[in-house]
């Protein structure tokens, strides 16, 4: 079993899925800290059949913040990216 040789065709299928497969557990690691720093942060009281006052929109509050903040730090490196890109272009050219 260890000596099984694939295709070129067959190896980028499995790359791709890997890929996928690491892109889904780095969202649910997201999810999961998300979700115990708001809990964390949010919940102060013993948890019922209903969140007490102030508790629901803290945890909307929160989620919206990590959301924008994780939005905002993409759109930082993605600028950096096409930046350094750019001037490695340029220094390529001259």
């Amino acid at each position: 079993m260890d000596n099984l040789q694939f295709d070129d065709s067959t190896k980028k299928e499995l790359a791709s899925f890997l890929e996928r497969e690491q892109a889904h557990a780095r969202v649910n690691e997201s999810i999961r800290n998300l979700t115990s720093m708001c809990w964390d942060k949010c919940i102060t009281s013993t948890p019922g059949s209903r969140f007490a006052r102030g508790e629901e929109s803290c945890i909307a509050n929160c989620v919206e913040r990590f959301l924008d903040s994780s939005i905002f730090i993409v759109n930082q490196v993605q600028r950096q990216q096409q930046q350094l890109l750019q001037s490695h272009e340029a220094s390529s050219s001259s």
